[in-house]
């Protein structure tokens, strides 16, 4: 018999910070839909009916001709309907427009987001911190680029301004940047003139711009226009082939259907193109029968009615966990404009309740997920011996509001067996704020 274990031949592959503490949930008992339990870690929406939403689909009609494999790229129907959604949204009126061509279909946000850094050359590869989990071992598992981290200080409000940063690209001597807007975790967001400026600065320094998308429709800043505030690089594109600027979203969030696993990639032809080439060898394709199903979410209408519906519910739901974080002493330092996550600092909190992992350890004997702060310390390869977000938690409001009551309630149980909280700190961030 051999000495060598079967698992001799891998690496070690950490899980990204939600699966972890999904993970520690389950070996305590937690399992979905457990009344007993509140999940605000995990990155979900509520799934299910909201006030003046569109209906829920609750029938899928399937074609048997898509039992078979479908395109790497997506279904045509499907790559046009997101083409004429962005055209419609964000570019009404300009001379260069989105395509088929411009569109590829994923398996979900991270496969797309693989396909994307699997087909990267030999570049410098920005990337923000803090920000979301799985960009870390996405990050570090391709070899052919080089992760370069750029810090967004608390002082900054976790922003980073136009000048500075085209200072980092030039600086660094960055050809692609990775980002999320608005930012899992902090909440902060992008938009406007600023947003223009980014994609200004990508199309100028030749800088590949890869903007994860997902949360661009929970928008809580205010709003001049006329209906529901979507926010896309995509309205400051001026030529959609020539612009470095790749787009992926998809219906996890902005559509409230993660267990679809339907996502999109947007961007000039020839890096659809590569794009696809790299699906061809890492996933072969999203799942075929769903696709079709697909296209009638990104009617306008549709569209639309669920964005007005998802900003006036979840606006209602970051306003209450703030209210709820203020009165336990757990300071919000910026208030989220987009998202459905807080980043909670807990420093004003007694020991050990001031560390996140503790602070997390000690949230699930009150049978309430939360995800420590340190896992947002985006460390590809593990190449910083030093760690930061030890004293923040995120916390989600993306459940149902009775699930989002019961572990906040159990939060404040878990604060109050720690003794009183700190006196509340001076300038912190109010309700109201984003108002």
């Amino acid at each position: 018999m051999s000495n060598f274990p079967a698992t001799s031949s891998f690496r070690s592959v950490p899980k990204t910070g939600v699966i972890y503490v999904m993970h520690r949930a389950n070996a305590l008992g937690f399992s979905y839909g457990d009344p007993a339990w509140a999940n605000l870690g995990q990155g979900s929406p509520e799934t299910g009916p909201l006030p003046d939403a569109p209906p829920r689909v609750d029938t899928l009609h399937l074609d048997p001709a898509n039992h078979r494999y479908g395109p790497v790229q997506g279904q045509r129907p499907l790559r046009q309907a997101v083409a004429d959604f962005y055209n419609h949204h964000f570019r009404q009126g300009m001379a260069s427009q989105y395509t088929w061509r411009n569109v590829s279909i994923a398996g979900g946000g991270r496969v797309a987001l693989t396909r994307l850094a699997a087909a990267l050359g030999d570049v410098n590869m920005g990337h923000f911190l803090p920000d979301y989990t799985a960009y870390e071992e996405l990050l570090a598992t391709f070899k052919s680029f080089v992760p370069i981290p750029i810090l967004l200080s608390s002082r900054e409000q976790f922003r980073i301004a136009p000048p500075m940063l085209e200072r980092e690209i030039v600086g660094r001597g960055l050809s692609a940047l990775l980002a999320s807007n608005p930012c899992n975790p902090t909440g902060q967001l992008v938009e406007g003139n600023e947003l223009a400026e980014w994609v200004r600065i990508a199309r100028d320094n030749r800088c590949t711009m890869i903007l994860d998308e997902f949360y661009s429709h929970y928008i809580y800043t205010e709003n001049d226009g006329e209906g529901p505030k979507m926010v896309s690089a995509a309205a400051f594109v001026e030529d959609v082939n020539e612009d470095p600027i790749i787009i992926v979203d998809g219906l996890t969030k902005n559509w409230r259907y993660p267990g679809w696993r339907v996502s999109w990639t947007v961007g000039p032809e020839e890096v659809i193109e590569t794009v696809a080439s790299a699906g061809s060898f890492l996933d072969g394709g999203a799942n075929n029968p769903f696709q079709h199903q697909v296209v009638p979410l990104l009617s306008s209408g549709v569209a639309l009615q669920e964005t007005v519906a998802v900003q006036a519910t979840f606006r209602q739901k970051r306003d209450y966990m703030l209210t709820r974080l203020d009165e336990m002493g757990i300071v919000v330092p910026q208030p989220p404009q987009g998202t459905f996550y807080c980043w909670a600092d807990l420093s004003q909190l007694p020991a050990p309740l001031n560390d996140g992992m503790q602070f997390f350890e000690a949230a699930l004997q009150e049978r309430v997920i939360t995800v420590p702060g340190v896992f947002f310390d985006v460390n590809p390869g593990k190449r910083r011996s030093n760690a930061r977000y030890q004293h923040f938690v995120r916390l989600s409001f993306g459940p149902e509001m009775a699930q989002l009551e019961r572990g906040l309630d159990g939060l404040a149980r878990l604060v109050a067996k720690q003794g009183s909280a700190a006196p509340h700190a001076n300038g912190r961030a109010k309700v109201g704020a984003m108002r």
